[in-house]
């Protein structure tokens, strides 16, 4: 393939400096550099609103043996900065392929890096964190590289949400997909209407809530909390569900405070990764940043309640503080480094998951806390 004969110069802040190959988008750019140890699902890891303003890099050395297709989309685009692959494969083989990830990456401006050390670069963010990044296909100055980095925008100072989340509000029907017949499931009867505020959700968790038998709603980011709270009390909608995002929650002011309202209005809620810090921080517990996140298809969670551990698909670089037991019970851990996975509110019909318990990518252990969810609004 001749693209890949293209080089591509990356620097990183801790003044790395590297040279690979490229094999999506031409262009320069800024993001944060983190990992993700899955084995598959790289077209849904791209196509997850939560990678905004994020390099990913994959532990797994072969990338694009399975090309990519429209179906396993998590959103409407692809919304990372860019993958760095150790080797990155041309041919693809999937009778459920469509085309290569080299053409996806490029019509959706999306860089793809590869022929590089990708075991050095998780090491050394391992050991030193997640940082920021530059790549470019057009500038191999160093220096050049180094002044833009240094005056672009860190992720932290960027709303991530106000790009991802839907303009407009709308109905999701489709249920979750049947891995033996190749198709969508017919959607279930409703037993109750939420509203999904979209942060940056992901479409099987859409599906999933569909398969609960749930009447699903989505509306922006910009929701008002009055407006839900009337709803709710004339019994036109059963409860909300906060969605995954990017970047860090602390930034996300408006949304912290309508939350709030509906904490004190007793409206059931159920929030997962990003919903479920801002959860966190709209009862007063502030998110911390983890060193180098969670990312991943095999992370061990035990389920307090049962003693069971179940292995979770994780996106996260920020986690709920510990003394947040003073309001909510845990009722998940992560076993990796005892971080806390899943809270109860003690005083509110509310309760949230880090991990994403959707069926793809990643197994289906966890879908039975969708179902709680209804249990929760029944009761």
């Amino acid at each position: 393939m001749s693209d890949l004969k293209k080089k591509v110069w990356i620097y990183f802040e801790n003044e790395t400096f590297l040279e690979a190959k490229s094999f999506g988008a031409e262009d320069t750019v800024v993001g944060e550099i983190v990992f993700n140890v899955s084995m598959s699902g790289y077209q849904e890891i791209m196509s997850d609103p939560s990678y905004a303003g994020q390099f990913v890099t994959f532990t797994m050395p072969e990338i694009g043996n399975v090309g990519v297709n429209a179906q396993d989309m998590e959103s409407r685009a692809a919304h990372a900065k860019g993958m760095i692959v150790r080797k990155y494969q041309e041919r693809y083989s999937n009778f459920r392929a469509e085309d290569s990830l080299a053409n996806f990456l490029k019509e959706q401006n999306v860089m793809g890096i590869c022929d590089i050390d990708t075991r050095y670069i998780t090491k050394m963010l391992r050991h030193e964190g997640a940082m920021m990044m530059i790549a470019s296909t057009k500038i191999s100055d160093k220096e050049e590289l180094k002044k833009i980095l240094e005056n672009s925008p860190r992720i932290e100072d960027i709303n991530y949400i106000e790009q991802v989340s839907t303009k407009t509000s709308y109905k999701h029907t489709q249920s979750v997909y049947n891995d033996r017949a190749f198709e969508y499931d017919i959607a279930p009867a409703s037993e109750a209407n939420i509203v999904v505020l979209d942060f940056g959700v992901k479409t099987n968790i859409l599906n999933e809530l569909v398969g609960a038998k749930m009447g699903v709603e989505v509306i922006p980011n910009n929701f008002s909390a009055k407006n839900l709270i009337e709803r709710y009390n004339k019994k036109e909608i059963d409860g909300v569900f906060l969605s995954n995002g990017p970047g860090d929650p602390i930034v996300l002011k408006q949304e912290q405070e309508q939350i709030k309202q509906l904490i004190d209005a007793k409206v059931p809620m159920f929030g997962i990764c990003l919903g479920h810090q801002l959860l966190s921080i709209a009862h007063g517990y502030d998110t911390y940043k983890l060193k180098f996140g969670h990312h991943g298809g095999n992370q061990p969670v035990e389920n307090v309640k049962t003693g069971l551990v179940e292995i979770t698909a994780q996106n996260h670089n920020y986690n709920v503080p510990q003394n947040i037991v003073e309001v909510a019970n845990v009722t998940h851990i992560n076993l990796f480094d005892n971080t806390i996975e899943g809270l109860r509110y003690k005083d509110a019909p509310i309760f949230s998951v880090q991990h994403h318990p959707e069926a793809s990518p990643g197994p289906k252990e966890s879908r039975y806390i969708f179902s709680e969810f209804l249990s929760l609004i029944k009761r």
